[in-house]
């Protein structure tokens, strides 16, 4: 009688959850309202305090203005990403009338509580922490 597998000892393993990573991510594209793509992006921001679509699109190699069609904007919709500085929103009367240099600064984006907490659920899942709900 012939086997189909045999697993290799632990002993002689690293890490092998990344074996995982398809199927958490279609655990969080069906349990949330984000798509493949932009849970990806999620990930890849999850250490960023704060960024530029200039800084992130380049990072990230990824064309600014459909990074920003495809990814940010929906994303920012869905309340995923916010302004974290907003160029446009001057803090009080006297600086919106006598300080122009603030219209040198880009606007800055970054996750929200709620991206994080998504992010950190995949990890989670990625290393058998939590239980992976596969959609049938």
């Amino acid at each position: 009688m012939f086997r189909d597998f045999k697993i290799r000892k632990q002993d002689t393993l690293n890490k092998s959850y990344l074996k995982y990573l398809r199927l958490a991510q279609r655990d969080i594209v069906a349990s949330y309202d984000v798509s493949e793509s932009e849970l990806n992006f999620l990930i890849f921001a999850y250490d960023y305090e704060f960024f530029t679509i200039d800084h992130i699109s380049s990072a990230y190699f990824y064309h600014k203005l459909k990074f920003g069609q495809r990814i940010l904007y929906p994303l920012s919709k869905r309340d995923y990403i916010y302004k974290y500085y907003d160029k446009l929103s001057p803090n009080s009367y006297e600086e919106a009338v006598f300080d122009e240099s603030k219209m040198r600064y880009r606007v800055r984006y970054a996750l929200t509580q709620k991206a994080r907490l998504l992010v950190q659920r995949f990890y989670r899942k990625v290393e058998g922490i939590e239980q992976i709900n596969v959609p049938s």
